[in-house]
């Protein structure tokens, strides 16, 4: 499946739409069945009192009848396979951009709301709405029948298609605020429930779930109060066109009569123009109805290939060497995502294979930022970041996977098995990598105790087990593969003293073993195994070099700039 034209996954389904435009067409020609029908019935069968004429018109209307139940039974076939195979086709890249967003400063809420765009345009795709807006172009066809019986009633017919498109109109325009208001508030709720989910063991040990739920209930509120806006302007004129459309065909039989009597019109006319007019009709009727749906569909189809545009392909990217030589970062310049703040400002350093750094620096000096810079996890506004002298733009997705490993500063496991977790969620595990990188992080031992032993389910966010063994889990995770290039964020902060001594002989090992490795470090044991060591304040590297040149003999100036514990350490 090609990925690398997603606004083209929507706007590719053209050919079936066309299809389905036609078969509406051919539905709306066998809706006029019912009106040829009572018009011949009336006009030639009970005027010639033939037994054999009534026969062959019912005959005849029942084909025709089942030839329209055929088609309409095949239009929705058609359509709900249309929206399993655009859900097929977007719902992957969608989930893409749904773990992409968090990373550039958006609320889990927003982006779980991002994906439930797919589901949306799902939905809109089988529904009532879809089918009336293919059957309204069609409307100009009983408008013509009804003219043709007599003019009068064209004009009655299409005045009322004028008042029932006006209060479409009007719809549109009220709900359109009210619409965008209720997305606000829906995204709003969701992020204080997530908040609320994720902090349950802080808001029951701290008593604040009282306040929790409080604040939950306002933002709930607002909701409330904005959906039912929106579905009380809906309803409103969903009743009122419903109203109209029986006073109408009130109205239509009523001139029917009236011109019948003066002599201008058959008996037969009356009815069919009756039922042809509320056929012209139900289309506008059902659009109103679906509005809501109908504004959710298009709000969703708008979001999406707003969304899915920003996706990079990286299909078309030339597979380079497997890196082995170096990391550069050039004069790199990262802000926030989200508030556009410099967190980093032109940071440059490098290392050879073989080597690994330690960042170190006080709190909020920028360690994170520039470890998430070296991943590409935030984009640089300036300069580089370099593996082997390629920029990682120039790196398909498999250089992740495979030279890659990343231990974050807050550990998350994934719902899965330990196994699972370790490879990575690959396909094809190799379990003696799996094995190999859990005795490196130390965890073999204490697994295979387990009673399922790699095959033990952790559940969401591996809360099983204590925060050590997650960790070390996670260390076992960055160490599959053997990465060249391993970046750990504080991962001793939860190891007790054997987690520790494991977590340096493997940094001694990615070392000899010619990887780079890349610690942000606050205790002074994360040291030991690292040759080289930068320092990190206010978002600049104020210092990098050879650990020995950097950290001993500690010159005043530079006393001032390290971390207390590190100093002391020395």
């Amino acid at each position: 499946m090609s990925r690398n034209k997603p606004d083209h996954q929507i706007n590719g389904m053209g050919g079936l739409m066309a299809y389905v435009f036609g078969l509406s067409g051919i539905i709306n020609i066998l809706a006029l069945t019912g009106a040829f029908y009572m018009l011949q019935i009336y006009d030639r069968a009970l005027a010639s009192g033939s037994i054999s004429t009534l026969v062959a018109l019912s005959a005849l209307a029942i084909g025709l009848y089942l030839f329209q139940g055929i088609f309409d039974i095949l239009r929705s076939q058609i359509l709900v396979r249309l929206g399993a195979r655009l859900d097929e086709r977007l719902a992957p890249l969608a989930h893409k951009v749904v773990i992409d967003m968090p990373r550039y400063g958006y609320s889990t809420a927003e982006a779980t709301e991002r994906g439930r765009d797919v589901d949306t345009l799902r939905g809109f795709l089988a529904s009532p709405g879809l089918i009336a807006l293919f059957d309204l172009p069609f409307m100009p066809i009983y408008l013509v029948f009804v003219w043709l019986l007599h003019p009068m009633l064209g004009l009655l017919t299409i005045g009322g298609a004028v008042v029932l498109g006006l209060l479409t109109l009007a719809t549109e325009l009220l709900t359109r605020r009210h619409a965008k208001e209720m997305l606000r508030s829906a995204v709003l709720r969701n992020a204080v429930i997530d908040s609320n989910a994720r902090n349950s063991d802080i808001m029951h040990s701290m008593g604040i779930t009282g306040r929790a739920i409080d604040r939950f209930e306002r933002a709930n509120r607002r909701h409330l109060e904005t959906q039912t806006k929106t579905s009380d302007i809906s309803g409103t004129f969903a009743g009122l066109s419903k109203v109209l459309r029986m006073m109408l065909q009130s109205a239509i039989l009523g001139l029917g009569a009236y011109l019948t009597i003066k002599g201008e019109l058959s008996a037969g006319s009356i009815i069919a123009s009756s039922i042809v007019t509320a056929r012209a009709l139900a289309p506008v009727d059902q659009a109103i109805a679906q509005w809501k749906g109908m504004v959710a569909a298009r709000r969703s189809h708008a979001r999406l290939k707003e969304t899915l545009a920003v996706i990079t392909d990286d299909d078309g990217l030339l597979a380079l060497p497997a890196p082995q030589e170096s990391l550069t970062v050039e004069a790199i310049t990262t802000v926030a995502p989200h508030t556009g703040a410099v967190l980093l400002s032109d940071v440059s350093f490098e290392l050879k294979a073989g080597q690994a750094l330690a960042l170190i620096g006080p709190s909020g000096g920028g360690k994170t930022t520039l470890v998430r810079s070296l991943l590409g996890i935030w984009p640089t506004l300036r300069g580089a970041v370099r593996v082997d002298g390629a920029d990682l733009k120039q790196w398909p997705a498999s250089f992740f996977s495979e030279h890659v490993g990343y231990l974050p500063q807050d550990v998350a496991l994934m719902d899965g098995t330990i196994s699972d977790n370790i490879c990575r969620f690959t396909d094809t595990p190799e379990p003696r990598s799996i094995i190999r990188a859990a005795r490196q992080a130390g965890i073999h031992e204490l697994i295979v105790r387990l009673p399922n032993g790699y095959q033990t389910e952790l559940g969401p966010n591996g809360m099983s087990l204590s925060a050590g063994q997650r960790q070390r889990i996670a260390l076992a995770r960055a160490l599959y593969g053997d990465p060249f290039l391993i970046v750990l964020d504080e991962p001793n902060s939860n190891l007790d003293s054997e987690g520790e001594e494991a977590l340096m002989l493997a940094i001694t090992k990615v070392r000899a073993r010619g990887g780079i490795v890349v610690i942000v470090a606050h205790r002074p044991s994360a040291l030991q195994p690292v040759d080289m060591v930068g320092v990190m304040q206010n978002g600049k590297l104020v210092a990098f070099g050879p650990k020995e040149d950097v950290i001993k003999p500690p010159a005043p100036q530079l006393v001032r700039q390290m971390p207390e514990r590190v100093v002391a350490a020395e």
